[in-house]
């Protein structure tokens, strides 16, 4: 269905202005039509047809001036309306809609209004007019529509409302554009929301449908942003699946978000999850590079601080600090520190073993390590509260 639609949008091409406004509206299709067409190349666009995209805003405005032309008696059926709220919703000018003849119009004032406080950027106005608005009520064509827009304009103030919403546009329009945005924009509230399972559902659903998608750029951004600014991946049970999904990336990106994994659990005292994301960033590193040193960083430092402690250490001694950031050469100082406290015998302690017969597998106290490895999460904690204003 989508295939014929597109060729049809794309015959209105090369028509000029003037010979659209010359022919009669009849003999170019009704404005539903025209819609149906805009929402071809647009679907186009979803799945990285380039040529779509090229000759989308040319069809966005051919569209308008066939609207103008319009007789207007046409608005008079629902579809044409609904249509004309559709074409705004898809990026239509609505200096173009304001000059149709509102009171031939067929469509839910809340729709129409609604639609044109969004696009001309009155927020407010739009979530007053938008909110009570069901979309699966309404016709699946615009009601997808609708969602997506609900999910943009609740997004900050009630985000379990836009994911429901959003929900809602990728369920009344699969395999569409308005489908492809719907993942872009909840991706990242999922992963604010700390939905694991949620999250790497609309990430597959994304490489199912629409990893070619000229967006998809602003899809793995989001993701991104999703996955760093949570905890969802500094759990270390569920690590395989994180690395999994970020197989799918192109390795730069890739490398970059290991590093941010590790610094984060790090910074959380999440020491298995910093030693794993840090050898992945080993293996994609160059040799020499500013990354491979940071990759060294984080393994060692998580190695130091449990289990492979003389190893660690050299790791981190090791390092060339001038090809760490700024942000980091703290951050190793206090991971230095920690590491040679972890050793650091107790005052009076020679004499006390002196004193007493070695203690026995029944009598060892872990007491000690584990205070002073609660006191290195402490600390990395305060110290990156206090280097944090210093980020580039």
């Amino acid at each position: 269905m989508i295939r014929p639609l597109l060729c049809a949008a794309l015959l209105l091409l090369p028509f000029t202005a003037a010979n659209l406004r010359a022919q009669p509206a009849r003999q170019a299709g009704e404005p539903y039509e025209l819609v149906r067409a805009l929402q071809a190349v647009q679907d186009g666009i979803a799945n990285g047809d380039t040529a779509a995209h090229g000759s989308h805003v040319a069809l966005i405005r051919q569209i308008g001036e066939k609207f103008l032309a319009a007789d207007p008696g046409v608005w008079a059926n629902p579809q044409n309306s609904q249509a004309v709220v559709i074409y705004l919703l898809s990026g239509g000018a609505p200096q173009i809609v304001r000059k149709l003849p509102r009171d031939k119009m067929n469509v839910d004032e809340r729709l129409f209004n609604g639609a044109l406080a969004y696009v001309e950027g009155r927020q407010e106005e739009a979530r007053e007019l938008l909110k009570d608005v069901k979309p699966r009520t309404i016709p699946s064509g615009l009601g997808g529509q609708v969602a997506l827009v609900q999910g943009a304009l609740f997004a900050r103030a009630e985000a379990s409302f836009a994911i429901e919403r959003l929900d809602d546009a990728r369920l009344l329009l699969p395999g569409t554009l308005v489908e492809e945005a719907a993942l872009r924009r909840e991706i990242l509230l999922v992963g604010q929301a700390e939905d694991f399972d949620k999250f790497e559902f609309l990430t597959l659903a994304y490489l199912r449908h629409y990893r070619n998608s000229i967006y998809a750029g602003d899809f793995w951004q989001r993701f991104s942003t999703g996955l760093t600014q949570s905890s969802l991946a500094l759990d270390e049970r569920r690590f395989a699946r994180i690395a999994a999904m970020l197989e799918k990336i192109e390795r730069a990106s890739r490398l970059k978000l290991y590093l941010v994994i590790a610094r984060a659990a790090m910074v959380r005292g999440q020491l298995a999850v910093t030693r794993l994301a840090g050898e992945r960033a080993l293996t994609l590193s160059d040799d020499a590079s500013a990354d491979r040193e940071r990759a060294h960083f984080f393994r060692g430092a998580a190695r130091a601080l449990t289990d492979e402690y003389d190893g660690g250490l050299a790791e981190l001694k090791a390092l060339d600090r001038s090809k760490l950031p700024d942000r980091d050469v703290p951050l190793l100082n206090a991971t230095l520190q920690l590491a040679l406290d972890v050793r650091k015998p107790f005052p009076g302690g020679a004499a006390i073993a002196a004193d007493k017969p070695p203690a026995t597998p029944a009598r060892l106290d872990l007491a000690s390590s584990t205070v002073t490895l609660a006191r290195a999460q402490k600390q990395l904690g305060e110290l990156e509260l206090l280097t944090r204003d210093r980020r580039p």
